[in-house]
């Protein structure tokens, strides 16, 4: 490619920046109309959306995929929820909400007061949850999509809506927990890496020039202590928790349980 081609992609690439255009390649459309005829489409798109892709594509060829096999594995759950698309709206006005949800032992509550805070997807779950406030009763709750039976807009004045959600954020600072975790210096051009796994939560990287180590501080909920345990053991050598005692117990229990199913005895 010679430079005046270069500087010609260039002008082209702005103006479509500028315009909020962007393009495909055959290939892509073609997935994307692939995709557009599965069920989970309908749900994921508002109507006139959905007619408006599949009017544009309309002349794509679809992806054939019948020749294809996959090994058996354990069901996976669907990621996309039919509910998304109306909490977003909700969440985006700052309003609050009518639901409808049923608890662990199976109750059905109807039609509480709530204010929503915001969608969660649990990783470890593999399910997206409502954090919302229960009005009446003044509790955090957390609450999976899936047991959600209907949820409606509720008009909260924009005063209240402020105070509450100041009460949400003010409760999740207390839940939450920190941890040290150190890289083990062999380990640092695996930096990336280890940082990847921790790309969920919110952290804080220093570097020691004295030392040349890294320390990964990373700030989480109680209830995914667990799911950053799991992380840590998924790294294995490369990394060691300096700071928090609560990780590092349990730690020590896991290991422990590990040396006693070999007939190892700790030291």
């Amino acid at each position: 490619m010679n430079l005046f081609e270069k500087i010609f992609n260039y002008q082209v690439i702005s103006r479509l920046d500028e315009s909020g255009t962007f393009t495909l390649t055959s290939q892509e459309r073609s997935w994307l109309k692939t995709m557009l005829g599965h069920p989970a489409a309908a749900d994921a798109f508002p109507a006139e959306t959905l007619e408006k892709l599949v009017t544009l594509l309309e002349q794509e060829e679809t992806i054939e995929f019948s020749g294809l096999m996959e090994k058996a594995k354990s069901m996976e759950k669907q990621v996309y929820h039919p509910l998304l698309r109306t909490l977003r709206r909700i969440l985006e006005k700052n309003q609050g909400i009518r639901i409808t949800y049923c608890n662990k032992d199976g109750r059905i509550n109807c039609d509480q007061s709530g204010f929503p805070y915001k969608l969660e997807y649990s990783m470890v779950k593999k399910e997206w949850y409502l954090l919302w406030y229960h009005r009446r009763h003044h509790l955090y709750m957390s609450t999976k999509l899936q047991n959600i039976e209907s949820v409606h807009e509720e008009s909260v004045p924009a005063t209240l809506a402020e105070e509450l959600t100041a009460k949400i954020e003010a409760r999740l600072e207390s839940r939450k927990e920190h941890a040290v975790i150190e890289v083990v210096r062999m380990y640092n051009r695996e930096l990336s890496r280890i940082l990847y796994a921790f790309s969920c939560f919110e952290k804080e990287v220093a570097y020691l020039d004295e030392s040349d180590i890294y320390r990964i501080k990373v700030t989480y909920l109680g209830d995914e202590r667990e799911y950053v345990l799991s992380k840590i053991r998924f790294l294995g050598k490369r990394v060691r928790v300096i700071e928090g005692e609560q990780l590092k117990q349990r730690m020590y229990e896991s290991t422990a349980k590990a040396l006693a199913r070999y007939g190892v005895e700790q030291v």
